[in-house]
């Protein structure tokens, strides 16, 4: 390593033994940047987490540093805090149960481990307390596996009508693949949209991070979703040597099942709850898998934003449309986007949401007159996955277009122990529900280092 060094930033972190908050510094070296702290117990911890394949102070020029007054707020213990924090709610997730009917690699709430739950009449009550404290955000039923429940699709029910205006599951599929009759109940009942583990196309993958082969599966997942027209989003793990290759095909397949596909959430591997070994201090960076989803795709590296809701390190967006032959039309151009002021949670939630699910009154109509499956051909895998190449519509058409012929591809670098940065923790809008508090994600799960 290169003994030049050039701080970009001072912040705030945690020391990956005792969780205790120490300073930090953001440091340049000759490979990357990283985060480097110093416990007065447990020493020095130096931690990559941005590999400079985007230049990171480019990246989050418009994202201002915490003044002396929010460093002072942001404790890093989030359970006994009391102060404001930087953002407010977009998703809450609720964990309605610790089953689990795999025991993955890696699970971020240890699922499995767990064989009581909550009872309905508990859960409806704190479905009331997140309408309130978030504001009708988007909720997210979760686990261990959410579908073990039988009675998830009345608490999807009841979300809605508590006024949570968009429900989503954390799910990875092994129900909604083996029974349509429960797909159906969760579709009457209102849910919007399922958040799908999908690390791959290869069973190779799924048995090395999910024990099993599990392929066909989501497949199934995703047809029975189709039929009853819930949006899905596929949720890849990526895990470097293991599926880091595979991003561009996920890409491919998720315009091959467009529309029933509606968006991929790409979450780089974070060791929070299971995972197994020490924690590794080469992380699968947020800027590295941007580098790697615009070579394996051809999607130019300008059409990826950062995030102006979260952090700027913590998560890119990117909105494409879907051509007749199933082609992604980049919609979004970093070098147009000047934005400096944050966007709001709700608007944040109301975009994403909407663009995830398939409750859009665009596509109901052309749904009443035919299918939106009937304007695409099938799937050519020997054609260019991206043009910039837009089909000839006037504005009424294409303003139709972005509201059912959109594929979002973003993804969520989540943090541990090793690289947890509080100035992205005070920004953050995607929460937990845990005792009546709404818990930023990365402070609920977060783990302390083994050794």
């Amino acid at each position: 390593m290169n003994t030049d060094r050039t701080i970009i930033r001072y912040t705030s972190s945690m020391c990956p033994v005792c969780l205790n908050r120490l300073p930090a510094v953001l440091e340049r070296h000759e490979d990357g940047v990283y985060l480097v702290k110093e416990c007065p117990e447990h020493g020095v911890y130096s931690t990559r987490v941005w590999k400079d394949k985007i230049d990171l102070e480019d990246w989050i020029a418009r994202e201002d540093p915490l003044d002396e007054v929010q460093r002072g707020q942001c404790s890093g213990d989030c359970r006994s805090c009391t102060s404001t924090h930087g953002q407010d709610t977009c998703c809450v997730i609720l964990e309605v149960t610790g089953r689990c009917n795999l025991r993955c690699t890696y699970c971020f709430a240890n699922g499995g481990d767990q064989t009581a739950e909550p009872a309905y009449e508990e859960l409806c009550a704190a479905i009331e307390d997140i309408a309130v404290q978030g504001r009708g955000p988007l909720i997210q039923f979760a686990g261990g596996e959410p579908t073990m429940r039988d009675d998830l699709p009345e608490l999807v029910r009841y979300a809605k009508e508590a006024g949570c205006r968009y429900t989503q599951i954390n799910t990875n599929g092994i129900r909604l693949a083996e029974d349509e009759e429960y797909v159906s109940r969760l579709a009457e009942a209102g849910l919007d949209i399922v958040f799908l583990q999908f690390d791959g196309c290869d069973d190779e993958i799924y048995r090395k991070l999910r024990g099993t082969d599990l392929l066909e599966t989501k497949l199934r997942a995703v047809t029975n979703c189709d039929r009853y027209r819930i949006g899905v989003t596929l949720v890849p793990t990526v895990v470097r040597g293991v599926n880091d290759h595979e991003i561009g095909n996920i890409v491919r397949k998720a315009a091959e099942l467009f529309p029933a596909v509606r968006s991929i959430h790409f979450q780089p591997l974070t060791y929070l709850g299971r995972y197994p070994g020490a924690i590794s201090g080469d992380h699968y960076t947020l800027d590295e898998l941007m580098a790697d989803l615009c070579e394996q795709t051809g999607i130019p590296e300008k059409a990826l934003l950062p995030s102006r809701c979260d952090h700027a390190m913590c998560e890119f967006h990117s909105t494409f449309m879907v051509s007749s032959r199933r082609q992604l039309i980049p919609m979004t151009d970093r070098a147009y986007d000047t934005r400096r002021e944050r966007t709001p949670a709700d608007r944040n939630r109301q975009y994403v949401a909407e663009h995830w699910s398939r409750d859009s009154s665009a596509e109901n109509a052309l749904n009443d007159a035919g299918s939106i499956d009937g304007e695409f051909a099938e799937y050519d895998p020997g054609i260019p996955l991206v043009t910039q190449s837009s089909e000839s519509m006037d504005f009424n058409e294409f303003t139709r277009r972005m509201r059912t012929h959109t594929l979002k591809i973003s993804a969520m670098a989540f943090q541990d122990a090793m690289n947890i940065d509080l100035e992205r923790l005070y920004r953050c809008s995607l929460h937990v529900y845990e005792d009546g508090k709404l818990l930023p994600f990365c402070a609920k799960y977060m783990t302390p280092a083994r050794h």
